[in-house]
């Protein structure tokens, strides 16, 4: 029984007629609060293109609407009694039968809203407006959207363009920036364009701070130093030999950095960076110095207070080369998307935004947007960044202002949790869900209106096992991060429900233990991470042997391996030896929930097919291709092949194998078809496709599927060629995501950040042990909007320190959000385990520790364990009887009864024969389009007024013919023919057969057909055969209708209309007959060229 409080609070949470503000915990139903909400406002009269609902991804867009159109569906169909009951558990009341009445028409009119229901993404919403505003927004019209790899490409093209064109940025960027990062580089900068407009260090020069440090006798000085040091101690040694490094002196910032590593303490010492003038020499080398040693000690301080110019100087630097390279990019980059017509996804946000702030059009555009926008909802607004943002408070501004005070009843609905704000890297700002919420309160508040703050506590997910251990693992930590104390609660409170805790697996490998040949990335069994992934496999592998079974409402129910969610925080050696261990287990395994297509098996294998094909000298791609399930050739026999004089493929393609005259029938094709039916010929007609997911199973078909998507593309925007395609492919790494919720039955490994808004009944989290933070772009950039570049934490400013400390604590805020998403996929039983080491606070495993240790969580063999309630006892799977094969009925091998074939249909031209005499030469597509447009004229031309003749011409794309046109339909010798009727069609049985056919002009009993022939027959005994047979067709086919008709033939080159005897037309006939006869009646297909004249 769900608790009252519970749908109490949803009730009000949609509630109509109240802005809301809600936070909502995970599996706390907000789906549905939407959804309620959206239904809510239609059945109260709401027009359905007045609301707009923005959502994070097309999934939660897709969701959503499928779920309200179901409710409205149900409610269409529901009799008065269920109706009434649906409504008022929404928390409606009053419920008349015009009220009822409404709700069944909600269906229909959603339905048959234009557009349908604006259930979209908030970038979606932004391309529809700018679409429809083009010319406000400064867009092109027709403007097309980039996607990631475009996008990728054209600031590859942009990059080639400046190397060549203008290097000078690039060089100097060069010096302080790897140059395989460049694209990551440049993508960081397009997203931060207004970043780099003022530079944020004071002006200083490397030439005034090494004056200001080196006052011209430091040469002498070192000079007489280094003796004296050489007979010292080993430290005092080794110092005088970092000094004579420095010989021959030419001071620079390199020298005055090396200064510092031999007279700076550390940063981990008690004085960081201070100058060791107790320490350097050591002590009893000082004496021997004499008054060497005061002019040492005032270089050193020197040194000492130079080195935070220094760090400025090197991050100014940096900066600097930064923004010059963003200021020669952008330019660029905006050109170029102009000159295109396209955005990319940053400027639909950014155009919008603009468009909206405009105070020349905005109010006008609102109001365009189907007569104004009265109700905004907005999804998980934790991810929504500064920028969407503001569209959302554009969008609603007249909500609390002006005339749109006065009218009322328009609202604002958001909803989201502070806690699940896991996506920085997207620009999420999980400060801004705070500031606006404060906003948005008191602009409602102050315009009188009612807005609401509601949390929604009740879980409809988890058990109060896996609830319990989330309040307690992540009570009191940084609200900052999590918000108001963490706090839920099931709507379940006795569901049976296990965490478990095991211990971390620790590294007890020595490098003594690893062969000195082994790659140094190599995952051995022995290795931590390959223990913990074995751990996990055998355990999945037990609860489904033992007959695990998993608490539900009505009781329990066994476990299957589709309850399984195995979650990550990076994709790496723990994802990948995860897969590999439950693989080898046998255990059923969804794969990995993204795939680096280019490093799938099936692609390789067929872009190596491609690569042969395009230069058949490939040796290896043909040796690739050949040993590749798509042929299947043997090691064996491919090594006797290769034992050959010249190239492999001159070697094999005289073999009669069906391999080789596969290759042959793509290479005879390989420069007449585009890539995607190359890839097709390959896989259909020579049974590719069935071949790689044979092999490799049907995790191949994903790839296989994408691999086509790609070449579609590329012939989408580009001339198609396999060369092309080829090199556009290795432009850039293409992933296929794929669904979670496809996974059909198997266990699920993807990461955290792709479960959000998933949830399975068993969880394990195995990467929980100490990791990097997470070190993702070059910039950093400050509370004001200014960009910097990042430097080593080692060697930076105090400006930049500060800025990495506080990313750093951003990041460890969203760690423990992070933890909490993690956690929060379990409904009934969460394992948490790991390899490695735990040490930093940061660290999963030991906070999920504390928190079992606040539970009083029992010991097991294998950890630890917090349980609630009574688990359901296993039940050991019963074995499944041998299935024994049905007997067949007698009709299973009865041959089946001969159906009657349909009646082929022919054409009265096609039924065989020459159509034109020997002479003038003209190219058959010249005289189709010459003939094509006479008939338009002579068809259409006598229907309209003359003067209006070049008009209709112009119409049908036949100017050219005007002239012969017009003469033909103006002789007077012709005016029956054109008063007849045009393009009558006709159809008649013929030998078995039907014929189908449009006769140009039937005047009475007269039938004219139009031939543009150049070459005109002088008697009707010299029109060709194939006119002949056609006319005799079509004399049939009015015989059968109206009886006997004459035909005619009307040439157009010449304006003569010549009778044909009925004897000569039907002596043509006879002759198509005879030929039709000696063919099957019940072919399919008519040979046509078969069907020459008789003699």
């Amino acid at each position: 029984m769900i608790p009252f409080e519970a749908l109490t609070a949803q009730r009000r949470a949609a509630e109509p007629k109240a802005s809301t503000w809600l936070s909502a915990n995970a599996g706390s139903g907000k789906t549905r609060v939407l959804t309620d909400r959206v239904a809510r406002l239609l059945l109260g009269g709401v027009s359905p293109q007045r609301i707009l609902c923005l959502t994070y991804t097309k999934a939660a867009a897709t969701e959503m609407q499928n779920r309200l159109f179901a409710r409205l569906g149900e409610w269409a169909m529901m009799e008065d009694a269920r109706l009434t009951a649906a409504l008022s558990d929404l928390g409606e009341t009053g419920l008349g039968a015009d009220t009822l009445a409404r709700a069944r028409r909600l269906f229909a009119r959603a339905i048959e809203t234009p557009g349908g229901l604006r259930i979209q993404t908030i970038h979606s919403f932004c391309a529809s407006l700018l679409r429809r505003f083009p010319l406000e927004a400064g867009v092109s019209p027709g403007f097309a959207e980039m996607d990631d790899r475009a996008t990728k490409m054209l600031r590859a093209d942009i990059l080639e363009e400046m190397a060549t064109e203008d290097p000078a940025p690039l060089t100097r960027a060069a010096r302080y920036f790897p140059g395989d990062g460049f694209p990551d580089l440049l993508s960081e900068i397009a997203r931060h364009p207004k970043g780099f407009d003022a530079n944020p260090f004071p002006p200083d020069s490397a030439e005034a701070l090494l004056a200001r440090v080196f006052l011209g006798d430091e040469a002498d000085l070192l000079a007489a130093m280094i003796p004296i040091l050489a007979t010292g101690l080993k430290t005092d040694v080794e110092d005088a030999e970092a000094l004579t490094r420095l010989l021959p002196w030419a001071p620079d910032l390199a020298t005055l950095q090396a200064l510092e590593d031999l007279f700076l303490f550390g940063a981990k010492a008690a004085a960081p960076f201070g100058a060791r003038l107790a320490k350097f020499p050591t002590k009893g080398t000082q004496g021997k110095l004499g008054d060497l040693l005061p002019r040492l000690h005032a270089l050193m301080l020197r040194v000492e207070a130079a080195r935070p110019r220094r760090l400025s100087l090197f991050a100014a630097e940096k900066t600097a080369a930064l923004a010059g390279l963003a200021q020669a990019f952008l330019p660029r980059w905006n050109a170029r998307k102009a000159a295109l017509g396209v955005l990319d996804f940053d400027d639909l946000i950014a155009r919008a935004r603009d468009l909206l702030s405009d105070p020349s059009v905005a109010a006008w555009v609102l109001f365009r947007l189907d007569g104004g926008i009265d109700h905004v909802l907005v999804d998980e607004a934790q991810d929504t960044s500064p920028d969407q943002w503001r569209v959302v408070e554009l969008l609603t501004a007249e909500f609390t202002a002006g005339e749109g005070t006065a009218q009322g009843g328009r609202t604002l609905f958001v909803v989201g949790d502070k806690k699940q704000s896991i996506y920085s890297f997207q620009g999420a700002d999980v400060a801004a869900f705070d500031e606006k919420q404060a906003l948005f309160q008191r602009n409602f508040t102050e315009a009188r209106q009612v807005f609401q703050v509601l949390p929604l506590e009740y879980s409809f997910r988890s058990s109060p096992a896996i609830l319990n251990l989330v309040d307690a693992a992540l009570a009191g930590r940084d609200p900052a991060a999590l918000g108001a104390e963490v706090s839920h609660r099931a709507t379940n409170d006795t569901l049976p429900g296990r965490v478990d805790l095991w211990p971390l697996i620790a590294d007890d490998e020595t490098p003594e233990d690893v062969p000195f040949e082994d790659p140094v990335d190599l995952i051995r069994d022995t290795h931590p991470v390959a223990r913990l992934a074995a751990g996990i496999a055998s355990e999945i592998d037990g609860m489904l042997k033992r007959g695990e079974r998993l608490p539900t409402r009505e009781g329990s129910r066994a476990m299957t391996p589709g309850d399984v969610l195995i979650l990550v925080q990076t994709r790496g050696p723990v994802f990948d030896e995860v897969i590999r261990a439950c693989k080898a287990r046998g255990l059923p395994i969804a794969g990995a929930d993204r795939l680096e297509l280019t490093e799938e098996l099936a692609v390789k294998d067929l872009i190596a097919l491609l690569k042969f094909l395009a230069t058949p000298e490939d040796d290896l791609s043909l040796a690739a291709v050949l040993r590749s399930p798509l042929f299947g050739v043997t090691e064996a026999e491919l090594y006797r092949l290769t034992r050959r004089q010249g190239f492999l493929w001159e070697a094999i393609r005289g073999h009669d194998s069906p391999y080789v005259a596969a290759l042959h029938d793509l290479r005879d094709r390989v420069d007449f078809l585009r890539p995607y039916e190359l890839l097709q010929r390959a896989l259909i007609r020579h049974d590719g496709r069935r071949r790689l997911i044979a092999r490799l199973g049907h995790e191949a078909e994903d790839a296989i599927d994408e691999l086509l998507n790609l070449a579609l593309a590329y012939e989408a925007g580009s001339v198609p060629s396999l060369t092309g395609f080829l090199s556009w492919l290795e432009q850039d790494e293409a992933q296929v995501k794929r669904q979670a919720e496809g996974a059909g039955g198997r266990i699920r490994v993807m990461t955290v950040h792709g479960s959000k808004g998933l949830e399975a009944e068993v969880v394990f989290l195995p990467q929980t042990n100490d990791r990097k933070g997470n070190d993702r772009g070059a910039m950093l950039q400050d509370a004001e909007g200014r960009v910097f570049a990042k430097v080593a934490a080692a060697e930076a400013p105090p400006e930049i320190s500060a800025l990495i400390q506080r990313k750093q604590a951003r990041e460890a805020e969203e760690n423990l959000r992070l933890l909490y998403v993690a956690l929060t996929r379990a409904r009934s039983w969460l394992v948490v385990c790991g390899a490695g080491e735990a040490k930093t606070e940061k660290a999963w495993h030991g906070i999920v520790a504390q928190g079992m240790a606040k539970l009083a969580a029992k010991e097991m063999p294998f950890g630890l364990r917090h349980e609630h309630g009574a688990w359901p006892e296993p039940q050991a799977p019963e074995a499944v009887a041998a299935e024994t094969p049905a007997p067949l009925e007698a009709w299973v091998f009865a041959p089946a009864e001969k159906m009657d074939r349909p009646k082929v249909t022919l054409s009265p031209s096609d039924l065989g024969g020459a159509k034109a005499l020997p002479g003038l030469g003209e190219d058959s597509d010249t005289a189709k389009a010459r003939g094509t447009a006479l008939h338009l004229l002579l068809q259409h031309l006598p229907d309209h007024p003359v003067e209006s003749w070049p008009q209709v011409a112009k119409g049908l794309g036949a100017e050219a013919q005007l002239e012969r046109a017009s003469a033909l339909i103006l002789d007077p010798d012709l005016a029956h023919v054109f008063a007849g009727q045009a393009e009558v069609s006709l159809s008649a049985d013929w030998n078995g057969r039907r014929l189908l056919g449009s006769i140009d002009r039937l005047a009475g009993r007269l039938i004219v057909d139009f031939k543009s022939n150049l070459t005109v027959p002088k008697r009707p005994e010299e029109v060709p055969e194939g006119i002949l047979r056609q006319m005799s067709a079509y004399r049939l086919m009015v015989g059968q209708v109206a009886g006997e008709a004459d035909c005619a033939v009307l040439w157009t080159e010449t304006g003569e209309l010549m009778q044909l005897p009925r004897a000569l037309v039907d002596q043509a006939l006879a002759r198509a007959i005879h030929d039709i006869a000696a063919m099957p009646v019940t072919q399919d297909v008519v040979d046509l060229d078969a069907l020459t004249p008789a003699s």
